[in-house]
């Protein structure tokens, strides 16, 4: 019987990967929050206004706008009724992120995201227990509640507290009490709840995860008889929940990983030293030969 020596978590792929092999969708990831995040401070920093505006709602080379679905419908159950450029702009979003999933502007696009990934960094390197975990529809009612406070106060209520519109602000007038935010969230996610804020309270992601229920980009555990239970892939999943269905489904069942909680940030194939995991489309069930086989057989 031959006993697998465990290795701290990723570092199995580094040694076949190497280190930007093994973390390339990570580097990726930054990547676009950066080019996002500058893309919007052009303007105010450097006068420079490819795009003017913030990620709440925009217009690129003045003619292209863009509406955050989420303001747009808090403005409406509040009773401000929005101009036709700002329904084209949410329109277009909801179209991009029905298609590609709706979390991916929380792994790919918002800023607050490494924040609160250098919590998750520090909560494990402290070695901190999990603290709170939500219930799976916690998120879901703060997303309501939002709503409910929009309709009964008349004002887009979520950007009075919104972190990454703040963030945003700070960054182009000075911090101020955006420091103090984005400081609560790393706290909270550090110290109150592993993974706590994208998790189990942003009522933003909530709702492109909704969006993109039925998107067309997905992760794929098609190679998943050669899993060696390393269990890197739960370690750096933000929604490891969502890894168990794809990965230990019996022959037959869907590789895909299915749920709308998947922000498609791609760890679990950074991770993964026997590529395991792969981007595809949801209407991709094939698995490799191994698993086909052992099919038939039975």
């Amino acid at each position: 019987m031959t006993i697998k020596t465990r290795y701290p978590t990723g570092q199995e792929a580094i040694a076949v990967k190497g280190w930007l092999g093994a973390h390339r969708f990570l580097i990726l990831r930054r990547v676009s929050q950066g080019f996002f995040l500058f893309l919007f401070l052009m303007g105010p920093w450097f006068g420079i206004w490819w795009v003017a505006g913030s990620l709440s709602g925009s217009r690129t080379f003045d003619v292209l706008p863009l509406t955050d679905p989420f303001i747009l419908l808090q403005g409406i159950v509040a009773g401000h009724w929005p101009e036709l450029t700002a329904l084209i702009g949410a329109l277009i979003v909801l179209a991009v992120y029905a298609l590609i999933g709706g979390r991916v502007y929380c792994a790919w696009v918002c800023p607050i995201n490494p924040v609160t990934d250098a919590a998750h960094w520090l909560h494990v390197r402290l070695g901190l227990q999990k603290g709170w975990q939500r219930k799976k529809s916690t998120r879901l009612w703060l997303l309501g509640t939002t709503l409910a406070v929009s309709a009964l106060t008349g004002t887009i209520a979520w950007e009075v507290i919104n972190p990454i519109t703040m963030l945003h602000r700070g960054l182009v007038f000075g911090m101020g009490f955006a420091w103090a935010l984005v400081i609560a969230v790393f706290v909270f996610d550090l110290a109150v709840a592993r993974r706590g804020w994208c998790g189990h309270i942003c009522p933003v992601g909530a709702f492109y995860g909704l969006i993109g229920a039925k998107s067309l980009l997905r992760v794929s555990a098609v190679n998943r008889a050669a899993c060696d239970d390393c269990m890197d892939c739960f370690a750096v999943c933000p929604e490891n929940q969502v890894i168990a269905p794809a990965l230990r489904g019996k022959p037959g069942e869907t590789p895909l990983i299915l749920s709308p909680d998947c922000t498609n940030c791609g760890r679990c194939i950074d991770v993964c030293s026997v590529d395991v995991f792969a981007f595809t489309n949801r209407f991709d069930n094939r698995v490799n030969d191994h698993e086909q086989v052992a099919d038939k057989a039975a």
